[in-house]
């Protein structure tokens, strides 16, 4: 039987991505959907909406959750969907901190269901395979990962642009970076934050934030996220013995396209495949009680935890 699905919300990843590969899916059904308009929940083709978000929870023919919220709204509504008794996919980032994202846990613990973030840029077969070179050690004992994301975006007028509501870039797209930091190491690294520097909007959130870290008290670490430098993405491992970095295709959120992975002399190709879909049925397959991957929730605590450690020591430029 399908997992049974319901958004929360019906903004443009959901219309972009979320629907259509929920649509697309082996496991999965898009069951019932409720935003601000009802025009943009019918658009998403579910078999349901609802008026609000409260009734979407107190349906009995949802089973699961998937919240595309401000960033200000994951820890509210993911311990409500997880108290009424749903399994929660939430967008990224889990949640404004840490201690959020402790919360959150907590609630997911107590209710006994699946909580997972939705970086799905994860579960894209090349990253998998990137993991599994620096894991093996194929690469040598790694030296440094370099990572960057950026792009020029209007953020007037909308939540990127509200410390409040989760804005900044670090958040936005600094969480793609340090969850590459931690997957690379096995989950389980020790983080220093030797560097951090921000340029502010006048509302207060970053627009750029540059990271420099130490793990395991020898792998040099790299972080770029802007919103406001030329639109560039880069992940790349160096260990003693070669290289691997991202080739074809954007580093963290190539889409249905063609994708490489440069290692060494070597260029490795991935057929064009859609992660979200890829995401949508390994999620729906552990709630169906499957060994299916799936982000592990105490990695995203630790991604939360380091994004505050790279706020409490950035300086302003």
């Amino acid at each position: 039987m399908a997992v049974r699905w319901g958004f929360l919300g019906a903004g443009w990843i959901a219309q972009r991505a979320m629907a259509p590969a929920m649509h697309a899916s082996s496991n999965g059904v898009l069951q019932s959907v409720a935003s601000r308009e009802a025009v943009r929940s019918r658009a998403l083709e579910p078999i349901s909406i609802h008026a609000n978000y409260e009734d979407l929870l107190t349906d009995p023919a949802v089973d699961a959750v998937y919240i595309c919220l401000a960033n200000d709204q994951h820890a509210e509504w993911a311990i409500r969907s997880l108290e009424a008794g749903k399994h929660v996919l939430c967008e990224k980032p889990l949640a404004l901190d840490a201690a959020q994202a402790r919360l959150m846990a907590e609630a997911a613990h107590g209710a006994d269901r699946l909580l997972v973030e939705a970086v799905w840029s994860r579960w894209h077969p090349r990253f998998r395979r990137l993991a599994e070179l620096v894991q093996s050690g194929a690469l040598g004992a790694i030296e440094s990962i370099d990572a960057a994301f950026t792009f020029r975006g209007a953020i007037d007028g909308n939540y990127r642009n509200d410390p409040d509501r989760g804005g900044g870039a670090l958040l936005d797209t600094g969480g793609y970076q340090v969850h590459s930091w931690v997957a690379l190491t096995g989950g389980s690294a020790r983080v220093s934050i030797d560097q951090a520097t921000s340029t502010l909007a006048p509302s207060g959130v970053d627009l750029t934030t540059e990271v420099a870290a130490v793990l395991d008290g020898a792998i040099r670490a790299t972080a770029l996220s802007s919103f406001e430098l030329d639109e560039h993405q880069l992940l790349c491992a160096r260990g003693t013995n070669a290289a691997a970095s991202m080739g074809t295709g954007p580093a963290f959120t190539a889409w249905r396209e063609l994708t490489s992975l440069v290692v060494g002399q070597h260029e490795e190709v991935f057929a064009p495949v859609d992660a979200y879909q890829v995401m949508i049925e390994h999620v729906g397959g552990r709630i169906q009680g499957g060994d299916d991957w799936v982000v592990p929730l105490d990695e995203s605590i630790t991604v939360a935890s380091l994004l505050d450690d790279v706020r409490a020591v950035a300086t302003t430029r």
